[in-house]
């Protein structure tokens, strides 16, 4: 009897781990702490100090071996998340140091047989990822959260803005909806004029992360005027795309 007790215990406890994994419960995080420092100190309204994080490199590689030896299954799913898009950004920006300051883009470090989110060079977990890699393949593939979009940062002016903390697992919602709601109502990237909606190129480049209702995301997030006016010509907008500006979003 005591036996079969013990057994029942052990099956019940064994039930509500696994139900716990599932759903995402876990207690591991990431200390972001010295990443937050960089990017309070070299970051400033989605404009980037290259030159500040160039003479502080040695603290932006002493994180990125931290994110290199995450054991990121441990993570809850928010967690993973956050983690990973802290990754892109910080190895993006590593990246830009890797030739900083004679680049104006990041374009000018790829070439014609591959582009610079095709390079290897993000390491995670014992292998090496490029940034093609965690946007598409997990970012995308994985969450399906189109706020990702305004999260992970190309080092570009049109790109929505790196902001001055880390994604963290605890405050990730919060977070997603403040970067996409200030790039969405953000005149310089996205505007109504007469009955013409001017809008992002990622809204073309991703139009099915967005189901293919732009105008749809726009009533979602958009506020204030912005919002009423979209309201008011929904029936008759038309959607038209923006030149995207690749230059560097350096100071």
């Amino acid at each position: 009897m005591r036996i079969l007790g013990s057994t029942l215990i052990f099956v019940l406890g064994l039930f509500v781990f696994l139900n716990l994994a599932n759903s995402g419960w876990s207690k591991a995080k990431v200390d972001n702490s010295l990443y937050g420092e960089l990017l309070n100190k070299y970051v400033k309204d989605g404009m980037v100090d290259y030159q500040g994080f160039k003479t502080d490199e040695a603290r932006l590689d002493q994180y990125l071996e931290l994110l290199e030896n995450i054991e990121v299954n441990s993570l809850s799913r928010d967690e993973q998340f956050a983690f990973y898009v802290n990754a892109y950004n910080a190895w993006t920006i590593k990246l830009i140091l890797s030739a900083y300051p004679e680049i104006k883009s990041i374009k000018d470090l790829g070439n014609i047989f591959s582009s610079p989110w095709e390079k290897e060079i993000v390491r995670i977990n014992g292998r090496v990822l490029t940034l093609d890699d965690i946007e598409h393949k997990i970012l995308r593939a994985q969450f399906k959260d189109p706020r990702v979009h305004f999260a992970v940062n190309c080092a570009s002016k049109s790109c929505p803005p790196l902001i001055a903390e880390p994604y963290e697992g605890s405050t990730l919602n919060r977070q997603l909806d403040n970067a996409t709601q200030a790039f969405i109502n953000d005149p310089k990237s996205n505007y109504l004029k007469d009955n013409k909606l001017y809008v992002s190129r990622i809204f073309k480049w991703f139009s099915e992360d967005f189901n293919d209702n732009i105008l749809g995301f726009f009533l979602k997030y958009g506020e204030g005027d912005f919002r009423k006016e979209l309201e008011a010509k929904k029936d008759k907008l038309k959607i038209v795309y923006l030149s995207y500006d690749w230059s560097l979003n350096g100071t």
